[in-house]
Order: structure tokens, then C-alpha cells, then sequence
């Protein structure tokens, strides 16, 4: 993690400077480090038709990632793109929540053309039932397009721009659906441009997200999950981690006297429930209250001013634990595969007892014994030591 701190001079600058170059900063904590490696070799190595799942619990840094694969991709491509200026590296746009409560694909093809800079958005037609593509026009004057235009449009513009991959944050309000729909037919959606166009898409989104994960055997087959996990205190290795965070933090706040964050890591915790995007947004507004104050460093009561409540974070924290106690994989989940699978149950093998050849001999009397063993007899013990010879029968 980053051991530097703010530049001194930004002492001097006025106060919308110094929470811009806060609001701006990132900590590369090895949570956010892991999930980006794990998406970019998903991103690089999948086929590109896959569905990557990016799950994690609200306010742990989701969009922070997305905004980290974007920088990573653009800059890997930029030989690519400099030989071919048509090319994108990646699209990046956000799954929007409306106000019926139903998802609209329209609109959100409507905003993915215009991420790409489609001229001509607002007069995109559908091709001709039964002809190809390409035989049509494509745009028209004086009609509104319809959702299947768009789309059609959508597809037509990433095959020709040909991005590395599609990111959707806030992908769970893909799991808003009109009553009677399936959601496997949302999922579906997806899934048809991500053939068509051989685009890799990746859904950034909450556990609500779980409910598009193996609604087919299909989408089992060309999904990946990656789970962005909290900072969780029953391993000693996050919460020093979870520590160390709080210092990178400590040394970047543009403040004359920087606060001892660490002195206050549990109550840090608490209200952030281990997640370093609910920690960066409640010292985002204790930052700027001090700045209204011209305060020269966090006092307690600045920071209570901008926590969350006891009851939201019970409410992120019961929706984080219900999350990851769905991606556990248990045991006996195992054995129910295998067993099904018609494999051997490993675990059950390991505990059973079977009669082995050492069993025998020690509980069978009618054994031969090897020459000059004597007979199993109890020996009497006296002050004098042992008595052989009753027992030998002399």
C-alpha cells in the first residue's frame, strides 16, 4: 500500500482543492489488488462470449475496481489503438434504476451508443425481418427508435469497435423485471450480444446479483464468478491489513495535523463494516466538514457527524452476511456432487475403518506364534520384580 502522503504545498491551496485530491485518491489494498488480477486474467484468458459475476457487498469498492480495469486495458492496448484509431479498448457504462421498477433496455442501449460516440443515435432502425444486417439502411429520419434498434444498433457498433470488454456496474437493477418475465430471459439478453458481437461482458454488482448465477446450465457453463470480499476481523491478517489501510488514509488527508486514525480502528470498522469504499465516501464527509469548519485536523465529533447509523450498517452488514454465506462451498455440498457423480466420497473413505491385518492380530487368540513368544498371560508384580515363573509353568 501507498507510504507517501499529500504534497505540502497543498496546504496553502484553497480547501475545493484539497477534497479534490482526496476524493481522487485510491488505496491499492490487497483486496481490490486481488479481485483486479483475478478479472483481468478472466478478462484476457476466457473465450469472448464469457459472462463474468463481480460480487461483493455494497460500499466495498466495485466502481474503484471498474475504474482500475479501464485504466489497465487502456493502457495494454494502446499499441492496438494507435494502429487502429477505430478500435476501443473497453465500454464502461452503469445499469441504471428506473422508476416503473422494470429494467429498460432501450434506454440502456440508447446510453451504450452514445459511451461510443455512435453518430446518428437518435434515427437507428432494426433490419427487415429475415434480411441480413448489412442489407439494410442504417438509420432513418422522423421515427423514434424502438428497443430492438437500438439494440440491433448496439450490436452492429461493438463488432465494428471490437472492445476488450463491455463493464455494466450496478448490473443487479438487471434483476428488475416486469411481472410474468423470466430472469434467466434478462440474463438471456446479455448473454445474445455477448455472442454475437464475441464480446467479453462483465457485471459489476451487489449479492442481489446472485440470483442470475446457474439460472441455466448454459450460463453455469460460460459464467465466472469473482467475489470482491470485506475485510472480515476473525482472520488477524485482514484486520492488520484493514490497520494499514487506515494509515494509507491518515497520511493522504490534507490536513495540517493529520488525525490518529488508527487509534480509532474499531470504531472505524464498526461503521464501515470492513469495507474500504464505505470507510473512503465517510471520510469524504468528514473531510468536508472540516473544511466548512477550517478545522486543522478530525476531532471525534466530526466524524460522528458523518457516520452512518447503527441501523444501516445492520442493514449492509445482514446483506453481506447472507451474501457470503451463499458462496460458501460446504462440504457436505461437495459429497453431494460426488456422490451423484457416482464418485467415491473421499471424505467418508478417510474416516471409515476398515479390517485391516493389524486389527486382526491383536484381537484373534487362535494366531500361531513365532517361536519362543510366549503365551499372553498376566504377570504377577511383587517387591521382588515379576514371578516368570507361574507363568512360564516351571
Amino acid at each position: 500500500m501507498d507510504t507517501s502522503s499529500f504534497p505540502p504545498q497543498l496546504l496553502a491551496r484553497p480547501w475545493p482543492e484539497r477534497l479534490a485530491y482526496f476524493h481522487s485518491y485510491t488505496v491499492a489494498h490487497p483486496t481490490l489488488v486481488e479481485a483486479k488480477e483475478k478479472l483481468l486474467c478472466a478478462i484476457q484468458d476466457s473465450a469472448p462470449n464469457t459472462l463474468i459475476l463481480v460480487l461483493g457487498p455494497a460500499g466495498v469498492g466495485k466502481t474503484t475496481l471498474r475504474h482500475k480495469i479501464e485504466q489497465v486495458l487502456t493502457r495494454d492496448l494502446a499499441p492496438d489503438l494507435a494502429a487502429d484509431p477505430t478500435r476501443l479498448p473497453v465500454v464502461s457504462i452503469e445499469a441504471m434504476a428506473y422508476d416503473a421498477r422494470t429494467f429498460n433496455w432501450g434506454d440502456h442501449f440508447h446510453r451504450l451508443l452514445l459511451e461510443m460516440e455512435e453518430p446518428l443515435v437518435a434515427y437507428k432502425i432494426a433490419p427487415p425481418p429475415g434480411a441480413p444486417p448489412e442489407s439494410s439502411r442504417g438509420f432513418r429520419l422522423g421515427r423514434r427508435p424502438t428497443a430492438a434498434a437500438y439494440q440491433h444498433a448496439a450490436e452492429q457498433a461493438l463488432t465494428f469497435r471490437r472492445p476488450k470488454a463491455v463493464l455494466i456496474d450496478e448490473a443487479q437493477h438487471l434483476a428488475k423485471i416486469p411481472s410474468g418475465r423470466k430472469l434467466a430471459d434478462q440474463l438471456d439478453v446479455i448473454k445474445s450480444i455477448a455472442s454475437r458481437t464475441r464480446t467479453v461482458h462483465v457485471l459489476f454488482g451487489t449479492y442481489d446479483l446472485l440470483a442470475f448465477r446457474n439460472l441455466s446450465g448454459q450460463l453455469s457453463r460460460r459464467s465466472i464468478d469473482i467475489h470482491f470480499r470485506r475485510y472480515q476481523l476473525d482472520d488477524p491478517s485482514q484486520k492488520n491489513t484493514f490497520r494499514g489501510v487506515l494509515r494509507s488514509f491518515e497520511q493522504h488527508l490534507p490536513l495540517a495535523e493529520p488525525p490518529d486514525l488508527l487509534q480509532q480502528w474499531d470504531y472505524l470498522y464498526e461503521r464501515s463494516i470492513g469495507c474500504v469504499g464505505v470507510l473512503k465516501q465517510w471520510l469524504n464527509r468528514a473531510l468536508a466538514i472540516a473544511a466548512r469548519q477550517n478545522a486543522t485536523t478530525f476531532s471525534r465529533q466530526i466524524l460522528e457527524a458523518s457516520r452512518l447509523s447503527v441501523a444501516q450498517c445492520e442493514k449492509m452488514l445482514a446483506e453481506a452476511l447472507e451474501g457470503e454465506h451463499q458462496l460458501i462451498e460446504r462440504e457436505e455440498d461437495v459429497r453431494s456432487l460426488r456422490l451423484r457423480l457416482g464418485l467415491k466420497d473421499d471424505a467418508s473413505e478417510k474416516n471409515r475403518i476398515s479390517p485391516t491385518t493389524d486389527v486382526v492380530k491383536q484381537s484373534d487368540p487362535r494366531r500361531r506364534r513365532r517361536p519362543g513368544e510366549r503365551r499372553p498371560y498376566r504377570d504377577k508384580v511383587g517387591v521382588g520384580g515379576p514371578v516368570y515363573a507361574e507363568s512360564a509353568g516351571i
